[in-house]
């Protein structure tokens, strides 16, 4: 299941946040497709029938099915630039010790 590093997750709360609900609200991020490599992230309201939830805190995190299966054993982060834009990044979840 994909993991949140604690930027990821502070980040995905100011961003739900200001644009809607934080109660219902998450990121959702959706595949386009079982063979697409690129992502789309946008918030949404609430997850869409058959969306994996994925929580770390407060934040909230809808993954579209490919996206849950592209995302297995994965770590979103997030870096925001000096100007406030937000960059998210996907890499491998460290080995169980």
């Amino acid at each position: 299941m994909l993991t949140l590093t604690p930027t990821a997750s502070t980040v995905i709360e100011n961003l739900v946040s200001r644009e809607a609900d934080p109660q219902t609200a998450g990121l959702r991020i959706d595949s386009g497709g079982p063979q697409s490599t690129e992502f789309a992230v946008a918030v949404a309201p609430e997850p869409q029938p058959g969306d994996q939830v994925v929580e770390a805190g407060a934040a909230r995190v809808f993954l579209e099915s490919n996206a849950s299966v592209a995302l297995d054993e994965k770590v979103l982060d997030a870096q925001v630039s000096e100007e406030g834009a937000v960059r998210f990044a996907i890499g491998d979840q460290a080995p169980a010790a």
